[in-house]
């Protein structure tokens, strides 16, 4: 049996890395190596240090890249990256619900832990938010196949809802909350009837145009909504009449997201085998054979918009109560493209892929914090790469709804 034969080309690969790190050289050099010093002195300032890493970083990246595209083309062989994730996910597959449950009780854990430290509470708080937030977007997006810019807008209004309610009546977080998710829903269903003969393009435009109106109308209606200033003094969340202050708010909080991501999580993953599940993703597939099934189309795309938009809006309540503020700067369109790509990133339809997108999103520009000038950069060269390595999501597998019994000989 002939041996494979290795597409080993070290002196190409150099080579490539070479005219790749020249040209990181050229951009780099204006980019970070220059720099205004504080105090407003008319002077620049030269960071060498900044040019070589970005130069060896550019061109580590190249060289492996390179490598991996060669040796992922030879016949016979099975090295490639994205053969060995695949690899790993079939092994650790028949352990999914050991997994999660043992990263659950990690999470449930976390206070208690050595590294449960403020900052880390703080951001596995935010993890989960946006965890939340792709879960009803996911069935949005990745189950019914309707593409939803303007989905922020959904956020807002449940923030707005528990803010208003607190501040003007006392009424308390649990009361308001599921009035958040009932408002957020009926948002969603505003939407939905402009939309119902929209899609691809034209539907983006329009949740687009839906998210932006919903923040000019936040801006604009000040006797309401305070306008750009926002409305303060948001009251914490109680339990049974009990106040926690300082590091036990902290805990209760991060406490009170990680419920309402789980059911929101399990949630999700039992809707999609019930029959509005697999609705969505008949529709998704095929909307002229959706209606050839006998299924109605528009009371699909509603029930879609509405159940993505209630959770947002439970997102949004624990938000204003998590903050003690909200205003209009909070529910930009770049918050919507987050989402989006977390969703996207993710897997579509993904619901393991959207916990991953969700951690890596939130954590890099926090890690990449003290690189303030270069972490948007830093931030876009990461989601350039994985769209490279997996552009069809981080986990783009996901399990049939239904499952035949037996199989035809």
């Amino acid at each position: 049996m002939a041996s494979p034969s290795y597409a080993v080309r070290p002196l190409a690969w150099a080579k490539e890395s070479a005219l790749t790190a020249a040209i990181a050289f050229v951009l780099a050099l204006p980019l970070a190596g220059f720099r205004l010093p504080d105090g407003g002195a008319i002077t620049l300032g030269f960071r060498p240090m900044w040019v070589v890493v970005a130069v060896v970083a550019v061109a580590i990246g190249r060289f492996l890249l390179a490598v991996n595209r060669d040796l992922g083309l030879m016949r016979g062989t099975n090295i490639s990256l994205a053969s060995l994730w695949s690899d790993a996910r079939a092994a650790v597959a028949p352990y999914g619900w050991w997994i999660a449950l043992s990263a659950l009780a990690l999470m449930v854990a976390l206070p208690v832990l050595p590294f449960g430290t403020r900052r880390t509470l703080d951001l596995a708080t935010l993890v989960l938010i946006y965890v939340m937030l792709g879960a009803g977007l996911n069935i949005v997006v990745g189950l019914a196949g309707l593409l939803d810019l303007g989905y922020v807008a959904f956020y807002a209004v449940g923030a707005y809802t528990y803010a208003l309610l607190s501040v003007n009546f006392g009424l308390s977080f649990w009361m308001c909350l599921p009035i958040a998710g009932f408002l957020a829903a009926a948002a969603g269903l505003a939407l939905g009837f402009p939309v119902l003969r929209l899609r691809g393009d034209y539907l983006a435009i329009v949740t687009l145009g839906f998210g932006e109106m919903v923040r000019i109308i936040l801006i604009n209606w000040h006797s309401l909504t305070g306008g750009s200033n926002g409305i303060a003094r948001i009251p914490t969340p109680t339990l049974l009449g009990l106040q926690f202050t300082g590091a036990a708010r902290l805990s209760f909080l991060y406490f009170i997201i990680l419920a309402l991501a789980a059911v929101t999580m399990l949630f999700a993953a039992r809707i999609r085998v019930t029959a509005i599940g697999r609705a969505w993703e008949a529709l998704r597939e095929d909307e002229i054979a959706c209606r050839s099934l006998g299924l109605n189309p528009t009371t699909i795309k509603l029930s879609a918009f509405a159940v993505g938009a209630m959770f947002a809006g439970l997102a949004g309540a624990f938000f204003a109560a998590r903050q003690g503020f909200v205003s209009p700067a909070s529910f930009t369109f770049m918050e919507s493209a987050i989402i989006l790509a977390i969703v996207v990133l993710g897997g579509m339809g993904s619901q393991t892929g959207l916990v991953f997108a969700a951690a890596v999103l939130v954590l890099l520009p926090e890690i990449f914090r003290d690189f303030a000038e270069l972490r948007l950069l830093l931030f876009g060269a990461a989601m350039v790469l994985i769209m490279i390595w997996r552009p069809q999501g981080l986990v783009a597998h996901r399990d049939p709804s239904v499952r035949l019994a037996g199989r035809r000989s």
